[in-house]
């Protein structure tokens, strides 16, 4: 069987995890395989989005993609035809900080 990650590998990525909606692992690979306690907590992130004052962030704009940056590497969470890809990446040292 063909693994979906084969074609997802990028450069710089070091981990993936792809979600159900309900936040159940349906694949995973690198720093991020069989990471639930990860799983877990971005599908509490999303569910504190829902929790965001409403008049300046209507329900039906919901987000599309969260980052989460940090010095050495983020996470990028993109929701996609009921799935959640979840992309860990190292970050280049020699960026300035404050510009990320």
């Amino acid at each position: 069987m063909l693994d979906i990650l084969d074609d997802m590998d990028r450069p710089g990525q070091t981990g993936y995890l792809l979600l159900n909606d309900e936040g159940a692992v349906l694949s995973s690979s690198g720093d991020l395989e069989n990471d639930e306690r990860t799983a877990a907590t971005i599908m509490g992130l999303i569910n504190l989005t829902s929790q965001v004052d409403s008049k300046a962030f209507p329900p039906e704009e919901g987000f599309k993609k969260l980052s989460f940056v940090y010095d050495d590497h983020c996470y990028i969470i993109c929701l996609s035809n009921r799935k959640i890809h979840v992309v860990k990446k190292k970050l280049p040292t020699d960026i300035p900080s404050n510009i990320v």
